[in-house]
């Protein structure tokens, strides 16, 4: 009986050790779930830390640094703004936002290409029409000034088609630089014309000294001419502009050693160390040129020197400065570019100035072969031309006073005159160096010759009351100087510098 007591004894004992085990080891359980739960509590705040910070990062990136990384695909200057956090640079995220940066930069480009493409198309077509409509005003002003003699009338025709060449000339820059063709092809012609022909275009040429020391015949090829002519143009229309109106802007012709040099110095303001840069750059033409980059309204005068330069391999330089305190601008025009026409045959445009150089003076004979030149009877002498026949009036004077002087020979029973010749060799008379004539002046001489000629028509009887004897009319238009052509008497640099009222009248 004793047994069973100490048995319920140990069993127990046996149960309260075996709880003790069970509460032990949940409390154990209860602890490890306790740091379970503040581990996760952890990571779940780190988590939302990490996703704040990556928020605030695709934040930061949408609001600042895609707008700078476009805005800095049009302007090179800006700087586009770091991560949000700095240690985020080298981390992937951080170089997955600088991937992205440069995505949207590559597509801003990529667009922004295509936009202005279709833009430069479209005004391409447009400036095709404008030249088109200028040219036909322009043929229109050129037949009322052949068949209308008033002087006053005649003035304000020259002032009209002054004004059209000003507006055709800026549709022809848009053009050129949207990537047309210079639009006109020229003849050869002196390198003088072209730079004049230039000048004409502008509404101060007035302001414009052209220094002209090129040799005689120096030209250009024919499609040389007109980029030329627009370069030109350009360069003295940025002169023109930024200097004061009562300054003049001196161009100078010269000869280097791989070409011309044409220099354009001007009184202004000058330019500054980045627009210098820019400018040089413009009329570099290395860098794709787009409408966008030139401002509003845009400036299309660098740009289309820089077309051509590239088109027609001439050089600019735009980055020194004019004695004068403004801006120089070089246009070098290459060897492979200039040609030669025989002034004598085809000399440059009235207007144009006259060169300062001379012709070289003739070297004396060389003795003939075989003559005794150490025979101790002196040189031989140098034959002395003739001169040359004169022409109209002064060769009538010529023959009456030879054959007043030394008689008159009889053949066949007829008198025969003798052209007297000059017993030395005439004495070279300097050339007279003529200031250029101002376009008032030529517009006031045509317009007295214009008067002239209808007192002249007025004067004249009749041609009805004339007996029909087969002798064409004198004094209709017919046979005047109207049936002339102008055209055939432009310069090659530019083709209404006949009739515009530029520097070339």
């Amino acid at each position: 009986m004793t047994a069973l007591p100490d048995l319920a004894a140990g069993g127990l004992a046996l149960g309260t050790l075996s709880a003790f085990a069970l509460g032990g080891q949940l409390v154990r359980l209860r602890r490890r779930d306790a740091r379970r739960r503040a581990e996760i509590a952890a990571l779940r705040t780190q988590l939302d830390g990490s996703l704040r910070a990556f928020t605030s990062e695709v934040e930061h990136l949408a609001a600042r640094r895609v707008p700078a990384a476009a805005g800095q695909v049009t302007h090179r200057h800006l700087d586009v703004p770091g991560p949000l956090q700095p240690l985020t640079a080298d981390t992937p995220l951080g170089r997955a936002l600088d991937d992205v940066l440069v995505a949207v930069q590559s597509e801003v480009a990529a667009q922004r290409t295509r936009v202005d493409a279709a833009a430069q198309a479209g005004m391409r077509g447009a400036t095709r029409e404008i030249q088109a409509a200028l040219y036909r005003l322009q043929d229109a002003l050129r037949q009322l000034q052949q068949r209308y003699d008033d002087p006053e009338l005649a003035q304000t025709l020259f002032a009209l088609d002054h004004e059209n060449e000003q507006s055709l000339r800026r549709a022809q820059v848009a053009a050129v630089v949207c990537g047309a063709w210079v639009g006109l092809a020229r003849e050869e012609s002196h390198l003088v014309d072209a730079v004049t022909g230039g000048q004409a275009r502008l509404a101060g040429y007035h302001r414009v000294t052209v220094h002209n020391h090129l040799e005689p015949g120096t030209a250009l090829v024919s499609h040389a001419v007109e980029p030329v002519a627009i370069i030109v143009a350009e360069l003295l229309d940025n002169a023109l502009r930024h200097s004061a109106p009562d300054t003049d802007v001196v161009v100078s012709l010269e000869h280097v050693h791989h070409g011309v040099c044409v220099t354009i110095d001007d009184a202004g303001l000058g330019m500054t160390e980045d627009e210098r840069r820019r400018a040089q750059r413009l009329v570099a033409g290395d860098d794709p040129i787009l409408l966008t980059d030139l401002g509003d309204p845009p400036r299309m005068g660098l740009a289309a020197i820089g077309r051509l330069t590239r088109q027609f391999d001439l050089r600019v330089d735009v980055s020194s400065a004019s004695p004068y305190g403004g801006v120089r601008a070089v246009l070098r025009v290459g060897s492979h570019l200039l040609s030669r026409l025989d002034p004598d045959e085809k000399p440059p445009a009235a207007s144009a100035p006259r060169t300062t150089r001379r012709p070289a003076p003739a070297r004396p004979a060389a003795p003939a072969p075989g003559s005794d030149s150490g025979s101790g009877s002196g040189p031989t002498p140098v034959p002395v031309p003739a001169p040359a026949p004169a022409h109209g009036y002064d060769a009538e004077r010529t023959e009456s006073g030879a054959a007043g002087h030394q008689g008159a020979a009889v053949e066949d029973g007829l008198p025969r005159r003798r052209r007297r010749t000059a017993s030395a060799a005439p004495r070279p008379v300097a050339a007279e160096i003529r200031p250029p004539r101002r376009p008032e002046d030529a517009a006031a001489a045509l317009g007295a010759l214009q008067a002239g000629t209808a007192a002249a028509r007025s004067a004249a009887p009749d041609p009805a009351e004339q007996p029909d004897d087969g002798t064409p009319e004198q004094g209709g238009r017919g046979a005047g100087p109207a049936d002339h052509d102008p055209r055939a008497d432009r310069s090659a640099a530019h083709e209404p510098t006949d009739h515009e009222g530029g520097a070339a009248r």
